[in-house]
Order: C-alpha cells, then structure tokens, then sequence
C-alpha cells in the first residue's frame, strides 16, 4: 500500500508538500507542483489515513443524524436529501434509526456522540428523550429537524405546518365542502399540533365550528390511517371531505374507502400532507402539501458547516414553507401517474 513518501518520490516533491496538497495549507503549493501531487496520489492510489487526519484537524469530517422510523419514507426521502448535501460538502452521514424507541434513540445519540461526529442533526421521536440532558453539556453543534422542542443551543429547521394545514383545509373548501374532517398524527407531537390548529383555523374563517367536525388522532403510518379512515367512513355521519395529517395515513385512508365503497373524490374528498414520492402513484393521485425536502437538508447541513467552521454562528430557527400539490383525491385534475409526475413535484 502507497504511502506519503511514495506520492512524494512520484511527484518529486517533499512528504510535507504532499501534506499541505492534502489538507489545503498551511503553506501554498505552485499549481505545477499541485498537479503533479494529484498525479501521483491517483497513480498510486493512495488514501489519507483518515483517523490520523481527524486528529491533525480536530474534524472526523461526519455529521450524525437519528430519525424516527427509515422505513417511514417521509423521513427515508429527508435522510436522503440531507445525506446528498452532506456528501456535496464533503461529510460522510452516519444514521440511526429510533424505531420510535427512546432508549434505542438515547443509544444513537450517545454513539454518535462518542464517535466524535462534528455536528448531530436529531428528528426526535415521539417519547421521553431522556437524551437532552446529556446531549445539553456536550459542545457538539446539534441540529433539530421537523420538531418544536428545547434543547439548548440547537438550531430549528421547520416547516410552516400550521400554514400548511391551513392552505390544504382552504383548498378543500375551495371545493365547496363542509363537513372537513381531520385524521391527525398524535396528539403531543408539534406538527400534529401546528396541523390540527392550521385545520381549525380555516375552518373558523369560513364561519364552520371545528367542534362539529370530527377530529381524530393516530400514530402515523398506513395501518393506522386505515382503521382510522373505516373508523370515520363507517360512522353515521361520515365527512365529506378530510385533511389528512400525513400522505402515509392518507394511503390507507384510500384503502379503507375502496373497501367501503366510498368513491374518492366524488364521495370524499383528501388532502393530506408530506408530498412523498408515493403520493404521485395512488388512485386518485394525492393532493398534498409538499415539504421542501431539499431545502430542509440543505439548511440543516449547511447551518451544522457554518458552525463547525465558525463555532460563534447562532443558533437559529428556520421556517420554510409548504407547497399544495393539486391532484385528484380532491377534485383537481388528476395528473398522469409515473416519473413525470414526480419531476413536476420535486422543487
């Protein structure tokens, strides 16, 4: 296996010019030199012992990132954004996977934590976090995605779900319905709270009492939009339409009226929130409110760069907003399913 000294007998050149070609500095190198260092390194095929350069840099170049659920493709489709951006700067991303477990996601935290990561970005789970406070006395840069909560000198990247909600509860009546009814995620997690507010909102400006509509909460994911959908179908006095807190609910909320025979849109109309991928592919086609997921990534990772390089950058808190989706599970035209209808949604 090559090594520095064998890049630099190649290059004729110095082992420390071959260092300052590698890590940028901290002396500059003539282009021709530079060149000739490139050249060698790639004949050779030599690799920088990484550990090594993490120590001489104080970096390990990663970023960590725990999630809630990976299979959940709302945040498989996150993850990947942000590993994309992370990969752009240079970053290698480092995943763990919660499965909404709390102590599972406090054994992430603290392995990322100990494997010396330069910036954690955390979508917290829907538990206990006992992880705050241990994760409050490190001076690790940490990052909170997609959640309201506080932890110390955490920056917030968010989107406006109260917005949002608000916007795809409008379409609806837009539509002409009334009875608009909301099947949301659980009760005690921020977005459900800033979704069913944006709900009850656009309901009250249209002089309808939210109180009157049926509201029901449920854990995301497609089971539980499913019994929930048959559950609110089923009743003696089913809504005419739903604002669906997630796409991932929505879908089993379409399987749960196909199995009851209640045609959507004609018979019920959806808007659900998310924009996922799969959204595109149902029958009808989702109308939804697409997060920006790659606007969502770039600011995570990009704010974690800052402050690894700058540790005086703030902690801040973004607000990015969602766009309505207009399909046909709500009355809009419905599009042509497959990769066109993808590309027109993606950002």
């Amino acid at each position: 296996m090559a090594n520095r000294t064998d890049v630099a007998r190649l290059a004729g050149t110095s082992p420390s010019v071959v260092s300052y070609v590698l890590n940028d500095g901290p002396r500059g190198v003539a282009p021709a030199t530079r060149e000739r260092v490139l050249a060698a390194i790639a004949e050779l095929g030599y690799r920088p012992n990484a550990v090594a350069r993490s120590l001489r840099m104080s970096r390990t170049m990663t970023f960590g990132l725990v999630i809630p659920d990976n299979s959940n493709p709302f945040f498989a489709e996150l993850a990947r954004c942000i590993e994309d951006v992370g990969f752009e700067y240079g970053y290698t991303m480092l995943l763990g996977n919660a499965m909404d477990d709390d102590e599972r996601e406090a054994t992430y935290v603290r392995a990322l934590l100990d494997r010396q990561v330069d910036g954690l970005i955390l979508v917290p789970a829907h538990g206990a976090r006992t992880w705050i406070a241990e994760l409050s006395q490190t001076p690790v840069p940490r990052l909170v995605l997609d959640r309201q909560i506080a932890i110390p000198h955490a920056t917030q990247v968010l989107v406006d779900n109260e917005a949002g909600a608000y916007e795809a509860t409008a379409h609806l009546l837009s539509h002409g319905h009334r009875r608009i009814g909301c099947l949301a995620g659980p009760a005690d997690l921020y977005p459900t709270v800033d979704r069913v507010a944006g709900w009850r909102r656009a309901l009250s400006e249209a002089r309808l009492d939210p109180e009157a509509s049926p509201l029901v909460h449920v854990p995301f994911g497609r089971a539980h939009g499913y019994r929930a959908g048959r559950q609110l179908l089923g009743s003696a006095q089913p809504p005419d339409a739903l604002f669906v807190a997630s796409d991932e609910q929505a879908v089993g909320v379409l399987r749960a009226a196909a199995e009851l025979d209640v045609r959507v849109p004609a018979d019920l109309a959806l808007c659900s929130f998310d924009g996922i991928e799969a959204s595109a592919y149902t029958v009808p086609a989702l109308t939804t409110m697409r997060q920006p997921f790659k606007e969502l990534g770039r600011a995570a990772v990009e704010w974690l760069v800052s402050r690894v390089e700058t540790p005086t950058t703030p902690a801040a808190r973004i607000v990015l907003a969602a766009r309505l989706v207009a399909r046909g599970s709500c009355g809009c035209v419905d599009p042509a399913g497959g990769d066109h209808a993808i590309d027109v949604d993606r950002p």
